[in-house]
């Protein structure tokens, strides 16, 4: 477990120094309209959807470790292609949606892997600890890892931090490779499934499950007005508030410490109020802040006030994730489970361009900051589609998936014990953890 630590607190410190790193080179480098920054989103969005449709069942009923390092090797050879043609001379924007069409798909297809890998390790009593030790992970790394990788650029140019993500990319495959204890066995495919059948189980599980199909509209929701949101903010702060570069990594990686304090409260919370209120309260609580980034005034003043906005943003978003993703993997069976996260990391993909492109529109024919308030507004409507109406969740009885999707796999894919908190797989790097703050140009890694 030790080298699969590693190869998430890697990953997850070189996506930190890489945040944003698209768009940045995009307005800094080729000096690209704002409609050409949202344009990115919304190709890498719709295109790598439609690749990993298919992958959903493709990566189902395979081991699932070798499943990501084939995704962190993509990413790798996409983005360091990157600094490779800027130093050539060659680099285009055409170049640039085709590296996050490859970077975004990468994403999906990791995330079921590692999802369905992290259920199957990790019984249903201690999976909040779990992903809220990984949560915490993940947020120490991007506090650190986006002012880093703003004074990279500072430093050596609007590449240097994709220079450093694509690295953490193959360390991670190498990490992931070097892992000893075996891997359960993946689920077995059942006889005269039809393929197509197979590729649209995620979505139908999800249908057919109020508290999932309730919290996936909600996603769609909130997730999209965040990812409208981020391309404009990137132009906002850059060149309507004026702040240098350093200071739009230290906008972006301050914060996190809210995602620490968050995800650090997410299990002590749920012991003390159980899953759905902390469900309900920490989803609600996240969309209340993004209203007061279009209020920043230019300079030092506005600054502070994005830093205030993102840091309440981010601890309600890290206190909500890891319940989110317990919820999910107690409410999801073995053999569907990576199915589900491909199903909804793809309806997210798909609609959130959607979101995108209207906010790139409404900032091309009036101004960011207009955009930006529309899109908060947006978030603000999330917060209706929490499963309110839903019958309380305990976790002491594992959330049990729903009966007519009949008993879990047979005895080789039951989870297996985990003796600490801190034991576990990579974490879902797709599950919905909203693309917040240092993940907003990230097309969600």
């Amino acid at each position: 477990m030790r080298r699969l630590w590693q190869a998430y607190s890697i990953s997850e410190l070189g996506s930190a120094v890489g945040a944003g790193a698209l768009p940045l080179i995009v307005v800094l480098l080729l000096d690209c309209s704002a409609l050409q920054v949202s344009l990115l989103a919304v190709v890498s969005g719709v295109a790598s959807a439609a690749v990993a449709v298919p992958l959903g069942p493709w990566v189902e009923f395979r081991p699932k470790r070798p499943v990501m390092i084939g995704a962190d090797v993509l990413r790798f050879a996409a983005l360091a292609s990157v600094p490779a043609a800027a130093l050539l001379g060659w680099l285009t924007y055409g170049q640039l949606c085709v590296v996050a069409v490859a970077q975004t798909a990468g994403g999906i297809v990791f995330a079921a892997a590692s999802g369905a890998h992290l259920r199957d390790l990790v019984p249903a009593e201690h999976r909040v600890a779990v992903y809220g030790r990984f949560e915490t992970s993940q947020w120490m790394a991007h506090s650190a890892g986006s002012p880093a990788g703003g004074v990279l650029v500072s430093w050596l140019g609007a590449t240097a931090s994709v220079v450093v993500d694509a690295g953490s990319f193959l360390l991670s495959a190498v990490a992931v490779h070097r892992l000893r204890g075996p891997e359960p066995p993946p689920p077995v495919r059942q006889a005269g499934a039809g393929r197509a059948r197979e590729a649209v189980e995620g979505w139908r599980y999800i249908l057919g499950h109020a508290g999932l199909r309730a919290l996936l509209v909600n996603a769609v929701i909130f997730g999209g007005g965040i990812m409208a949101a981020a391309p404009v903010v990137a132009v906002f702060m850059l060149r309507d508030l004026d702040l240098p570069p350093w200071q739009y990594g230290l906008a972006f990686g301050l914060p996190c410490l809210g995602g620490v304090l968050g995800s650090l409260a997410a299990g002590p919370l749920v012991r003390r109020y159980s899953l759905r209120p902390v469900l309900l309260a920490a989803g609600a609580a996240r969309a209340l802040w993004m209203g007061l980034i279009p209020a920043a005034p230019p300079g030092t003043p506005g600054l502070i006030v994005i830093v205030i906005a993102e840091t309440l943003l981010l601890f309600f978003a890290g206190a909500f994730n890891p319940v989110f993703a317990s919820y999910r993997a107690n409410h999801t069976t073995a053999e569907r489970m990576s199915r589900v996260i491909t199903a909804s990391s793809i309806t997210s993909k798909l609609t959130q361009p959607v979101f995108v492109l209207g906010a790139g529109i409404i900032v091309a024919t009036t101004d960011a900051r207009t955009a930006i308030t529309a899109t908060a507004a947006l978030t603000l409507t999330s917060v209706a589609f929490l499963p309110w109406r839903q019958a309380a969740d305990r976790l002491d009885q594992a959330d049990a998936p729903p009966h007519d999707y009949g008993e879990q796999t047979a005895a080789a894919h039951q989870p297996t014990a985990v003796t600490a908190p801190a034991q576990g797989g990579v974490h879902d790097r797709e599950h919905e953890r909203q693309p917040t703050a240092s993940h907003r140009n990230e097309n969600h890694r």
